[in-house]
């Protein structure tokens, strides 16, 4: 398996705050990782320093390429949606299509054009007489269509309805990603889209919390819903989390011995949400 992003210590500031402190992680082609945290917790930075967007400390290789001095190159190979649209509000589908065919290498106009057949957008059609869905659907056939090893995407779902947001991840999956190519994710909706990550990192103050793949954290992290008799038994054992439902204790452990737990009641694998709230408690005190 190939490593397509090894970072070491990076560090950036902002005045007197640490949008990147001491961060370190790989990720390998063919993985979706999710890219978690509250706001201000440092993804933004993550995925500029990536992208080449911003000066920092430490080391980064992605594709084998220094995004600092060598973000030119790395730019044939990497794709970016981000929460703001940034095609101009005057230009027409066909003109975007012409533009990117004109300037990106490695572009396929077969496939935007495939892709943009099964919209409503039309070739004449202005983006500022798009809704934002649709807006979205048009960066999205463009950038499909490029063969790029990196795909980013910071919160590309924002503000879109639950519709667009399916078709978005849907697209993704059956239209772009295979083996050979690495998407990361940035959003706060982490509900809609835990089915389709391999990888889960959770970042809080500019640190990485939590690094692992989806199978190990099933392995690692579980629930158990218990009954008032033997709450004080869990508590005991440390749990990370504890909330109620319906008059039990839900309790969420790190690491406990599963059939400890088996004994105490229903034992399940948390979602993502429920173990990022576990995680960041505290963060917006």
């Amino acid at each position: 398996m190939n490593t397509v992003i090894t970072a070491s210590g990076l560090n950036k500031r902002y005045k007197n705050t640490h949008a990147l402190d001491q961060v370190s992680f790989q990720i390998e082609s063919g993985r979706i990782v999710g890219l978690i945290g509250p706001n201000g917790a440092g993804k933004t930075t993550a995925l500029k320093a990536i992208l080449g967007l911003t000066d920092f400390d430490g080391q980064l290789n992605v594709l084998g390429l220094d995004p600092r001095t060598q973000r030119n190159q790395l730019m044939e190979q990497v794709c970016f949606i981000a929460d703001v649209a940034v095609l101009p509000r005057w230009i027409r589908v066909r003109e975007a299509v012409d533009f990117v065919a004109n300037v990106h290498p490695r572009f396929d106009r077969v496939k935007c054009e495939t892709f943009l057949a099964r919209t409503k957008l039309q070739p004449e059609q202005r983006v500022k007489q798009m809704s934002k869905g649709m807006i979205v659907q048009l960066h999205l056939a463009l950038v499909m269509a490029i063969d790029a090893r990196l795909l980013v995407l910071d919160e590309p779902t924002l503000g879109l309805d639950i519709l667009y947001r399916k078709q978005f991840y849907q697209s993704l999956l059956e239209d772009y990603f295979d083996e050979n190519k690495t998407i990361i994710i940035t959003t706060h909706q982490v509900e809609e889209i835990e089915h389709i990550l391999t990888d889960l990192m959770f970042i809080r103050d500019g640190k990485i919390v939590l690094d692992a793949d989806m199978d190990a954290i099933g392995e690692r992290f579980a629930e158990v819903m218990v009954s008032a008799d033997k709450a004080a038994s869990a508590r005991q054992m440390n749990p990370l989390d504890e909330r109620q439902v319906f008059g039990k204790s839900i309790f969420l452990f790190d690491g406990a011995d599963r059939a400890v737990l088996e004994g105490m009641g229903e034992v399940r694998r948390p979602s993502i949400s429920d173990l990022f709230v576990a995680t960041m408690k505290g963060t917006y005190a």
